[in-house]
């Protein structure tokens, strides 16, 4: 069953949205799966890896902000 995948453009955008948004740890963990879904829905119909990055990189400096400390790998 062939599944239609989001434009990309539109999930990237709604995926950083979320992780602007976040104000707690928690909210901070459902981001994280969003990123790895965006990982494994875009993984198959392949993405450009600068997109990946700039998430993780806004990921972590919310983190930061959010916690006051660096996550850890």
């Amino acid at each position: 069953m062939y599944k239609k995948h989001p434009p990309l453009e539109k999930t990237y955008n709604k995926t950083l949205s979320v992780i602007e948004s976040c104000t707690t740890k928690e909210q901070l963990e459902g981001a994280s799966n969003m990123i790895k879904n965006f990982k494994i829905s875009y993984k198959k119909v392949g993405y450009p890896k600068a997109l990946l990055y700039s998430l993780d990189r806004a990921l972590k400096k919310k983190y930061f902000r959010v916690t006051k400390q660096y996550p850890l790998k």
